[in-house]
């Protein structure tokens, strides 16, 4: 063999060799836990193997001057962000840790959710008392629906995106949006000031926190009656099901702790303590451990489902919002 063909030989088997070392890299990573910072304008980026910030995004300035909800694609390549003081949605280039574009939304989103298959991205737009629902293949606003309540906050798919629930701060009830239609088709009314929502795996049921009242309704999908009222902490705000769905956590944001609920029975097995106001939580893709984030103390509190008990608190910037986690 000559000494060109060995070198091209050489290049590619180089080649092949970087890239499965690339692959098996990118296979035994850490998830990483995404922590907007709503005062800030920035997002923290936590190794959850670490439990370090290891990033923030965008890599110079930042998206806005307030900042919410996030949402991260199934890959894990695009996260959106929330820019409320721009009403759109930023499209962030994780790789790259930059902004790629910016989709005008409607007037003041908050809460957004991507749907099920990866085509759709909902978001609730509080102070034009509607849904907006985006094209991630387009990157453009398709279709706006009005709610029947006021000032929509929290948006959330069902498991199998038939339904989108949103929940209206100033009006106390949750508006059920069927997905297919795009109207609202029903009112759930809820106890006192809804917050956020979280469906079992099934789909089967719907956990909705109420802040006002301190207790999370248990709802039945489908006729969307009210079957449980379970007290839990003061101001309670955030949901989060597990992904086997026995166990349903909600931060109290009043009481700084989480309760966990145990579906079987529908009552509170324990109480974690947690920072100052928590917010809205993710779990692990194994469910080992639960991220808070923690608007008042600045910082994500890391939990151990397993144990109920609190590992630590991660410093992030100023006013988390909530954490997603791909």
């Amino acid at each position: 063999m000559n000494a060109s063909k060995i070198s091209s030989f050489s290049l590619k088997q180089t080649a092949i060799l970087v890239a499965t070392l690339l692959v098996s890299s990118a296979a035994l990573a850490a998830p990483f836990a995404y922590v907007p910072n709503e005062k800030d304008g920035t997002v923290s980026v936590i190794d959850t193997s670490t439990d370090t910030v290891v990033n923030t995004l965008p890599k110079k300035g930042k998206f806005g001057k307030k900042i919410q909800a996030v949402a991260i694609n199934a890959d894990g390549t695009k996260l959106y962000v929330v820019v409320r003081d721009k009403n759109a949605v930023a499209v962030v280039d994780i790789a790259k840790s930059k902004q790629e574009r910016l989709i005008k939304v409607g007037d003041e989103p908050e809460g957004i959710d991507i749907s099920p298959d990866g085509t759709t991205l909902a978001a609730c737009l509080e102070e034009e008392h509607a849904v907006s629902f985006v094209n991630l293949k387009t990157n453009k606003l398709v279709h706006t629906t009005k709610t029947q309540g006021r000032n929509p906050e929290h948006c959330v798919y069902s498991p199998k995106g038939e339904w989108l629930l949103a929940s209206n701060e100033a009006s106390g009830n949750v508006d059920v949006i069927d997905v297919a239609t795009h109207k609202s088709v029903h009112l759930i009314q809820s106890t006192k000031h809804p917050r956020g929502i979280g469906f079992s795996p099934d789909g089967k049921l719907a956990y909705i926190a109420n802040e006002a009242a301190n207790l999370v309704e248990v709802v039945s999908v489908g006729d969307w009656a009210i079957l449980h009222k379970i007290p839990v902490g003061l101001r309670s705000n955030g949901v989060k099901v597990s992904h086997d769905g026995s166990r349903v956590y909600v931060s109290n944001g009043g009481d700084h702790n989480i309760s966990v609920i145990d579906t079987a029975n529908n009552t509170v097995i324990a109480t974690i303590p947690a920072g100052e106001r928590p917010w809205n939580m993710a779990l692990t893709p194994d469910g080992k451990k639960l991220y808070v984030a923690n608007g008042r103390s600045n910082s994500v509190s890391v939990i151990d489902t397993v144990k109920n008990e609190k590992i630590t608190d991660i410093p992030v910037g100023k006013f988390p919002w909530g954490v997603v986690i791909r």
